[in-house]
């Protein structure tokens, strides 16, 4: 049996973009941070990593979809954080936040990383944004180091 899967490895020549809402950016810079360290540890050099701003996490998707059709990064992390708030609105946004994402993934065939956070209190987010659940935004970024090497592997 033939076994193909991607490997954590920053090729010189990859390009990630991190495309992340301004809003709650108390914890969006810590997954931006977590982010770009976990890529320039596995060998992405500084210059290949671009950060690009949103206003929010409803917004995360038409920038993905548009650094995707450009070609400008051979993988996208989308960074956010949702917080419940006194009604349901944060389940919208979180909903059509997710479904925008992976419909950018799939119309276009680049790798988009799901590092938004959606979380009942600010207490969770800090907890995933870098404190006892580790750091989300730096989970995301392995997972698109592993699909960028994927993806190269499929293609031959």
């Amino acid at each position: 049996m033939q076994k193909t899967e991607g490997h954590l490895i920053g090729l010189p020549d990859s390009r990630f973009a991190l495309v992340a809402a301004r809003f709650n950016d108390m914890i969006v810079e810590r997954l931006i941070e977590g982010a770009a360290d976990a890529l320039r540890r596995h060998g992405v050099p500084e210059e290949q990593i671009e950060v690009i701003r949103v206003p929010g996490a409803f917004e995360l998707p038409l920038a993905v979809q548009r650094v995707a059709d450009t070609g400008r990064a051979d993988a996208i992390v989308a960074l956010g954080t949702v917080i419940r708030g006194g009604t349901d609105h944060h389940q919208h946004v979180a909903a059509e936040c997710t479904k925008g994402i992976a419909q950018a993934m799939m119309v276009t065939g680049v790798p988009v990383a799901h590092g938004v956070l959606t979380v009942d209190t600010l207490e969770q987010a800090i907890e995933r944004a870098g404190t006892k659940a580790g750091n989300k935004g730096a989970e995301a970024a392995l997972s698109a180091l592993e699909m960028v090497d994927l993806m190269r592997q499929l293609e031959l």
